[in-house]
């Protein structure tokens, strides 16, 4: 918790003022740091703090909270079914609103009209995101604090025993803040939501530099990302009812990675590509932008598999075939239980194979840079 926001800030700093050159960071920080002692932990201090932004910068809040309120709007306005996510030890059910994939391409529309129309501009967000970072962590750090002394808890709730345990892996597990789910608030609508929104605010900030042109290396990783962070909302009631939102409870290891870490690490190499983007032919990109998609729709059908299977209670076919799984018992809250595992598709040849085109989607976005 000390080390990981001052990463995220150092490396927006790094991406943006040093080209993303580290060795010229390691360079700066070690002549600050002098010959060691406690005068190089100072002299690295003070280089920190004359490279962090103001956390109070009105243009960054502005665009914060302008963000927050236009998803949060989404989320309440926008049809979508009811869902019932997977039953708590405690017996509690979650239950969501269906409508991520029409809240992201309505995101996605709203800034291409505002855009178009001159009524937002998405260089800002790149110009303005040190900033913006700076402000985010003192937001989820304060929304973190939060959730630790609010005093509404659910039977879902209970104390890892130590404060500081607490606060990183969080008390309650499905927490509301007026009316909404925190966990899909922070880690979809705003976390994942940003991911997107982001990487078209530094694809504008490249067109900006190159007279209005996208390079195509940039325009090869932006495209691949919205159509991973597309699957991501399509199958967005999948991911509740995943491992991550089930046993994760809301503190800063949820909340503060996907409204820090996400936008600042998630996005750099596309932060990073807006004005350091080298030339790529057109035939190479054509192939990264192939087989990444390829790499997308095998980590979607893995997971679709498996979110199938749970759905049915294995009464499906994959692969044009009944699934084989093992029957396997657990207990949870002191009571004895029973899960599905699936060893038919992907998941009979690996117990993780999503993550293999998963890891190559990520490797063919990332390489134009």
């Amino acid at each position: 918790m000390a080390v990981t926001p001052v990463f995220a800030m150092v490396m927006v700093h790094v991406s943006k003022n040093l080209g993303g050159d580290w060795s010229q960071f390691w360079a700066i920080a070690s002549a600050r740091s002098g010959s060691g002692g406690s005068g190089s932990v100072v002299g690295v201090g003070r280089f920190l703090f004359e490279i962090w932004p103001s956390w109070r910068d009105p243009t960054a809040l502005k665009l914060i909270f302008s963000f927050f309120a236009f998803e949060a709007f989404l989320t309440k306005a926008v049809p979508g079914d009811r869902f019932e996510a997977t039953i708590t030890a405690a017996g509690n059910v979650p239950v969501y609103k269906a409508n991520g994939l029409s809240c992201y391409f309505i995101t996605l529309v709203a800034l291409l009209v505002g855009t178009n129309y001159g009524l937002v501009n998405p260089s800002l967000v790149y110009d303005k995101f040190p900033e913006i970072i700076s402000s985010l962590n003192a937001i989820s750090l304060a929304l973190c604090f939060w959730l630790l002394v609010k005093g509404d808890r659910t039977t879902d709730s209970g104390s890892n025993g130590s404060v500081v345990v607490d606060y990183y892996w969080g008390v309650d597990l499905y927490p509301k803040l007026w009316g909404f789910d925190v966990k899909q608030m922070t880690n979809c609508r705003f976390g994942m939501m940003y991911w997107a929104v982001g990487i078209l605010c530094y694809a504008h900030k490249n067109m900006e530099i190159n007279g209005g042109v996208v390079q195509s290396g940039m325009a090869v990783n932006v495209v691949l990302q919205l159509i991973y962070i597309a699957k991501f909302f399509h199958w967005e009631m999948g991911y509740m009812c995943s491992m991550d939102i089930q046993h994760d409870r809301a503190g800063y290891y949820l909340c503060w990675g996907c409204l820090v870490w996400v936008p600042s690490v998630y996005t750099s190499h596309s932060f990073y590509l807006a004005e350091n983007c080298p030339d790529v032919s057109p035939p190479l990109a054509a192939g990264i932008l192939l087989l990444g998609f390829l790499a997308i729709f095998l980590n979607y059908d893995s997971d679709n598999q498996r979110y199938v299977f749970r759905q049915t209670k294995g009464e499906c076919t994959i692969w044009g075939r009944r699934p084989t799984y093992i029957v396997a018992t657990y207990l949870s809250g002191g009571r004895k239980r029973t899960n599905l595992l699936l060893t038919s598709g992907v998941w009979g040849m690996s117990r993780h194979f999503h993550y293999l085109p998963e890891l190559t989607a990520a490797f063919m976005w990332s390489s134009p840079g």
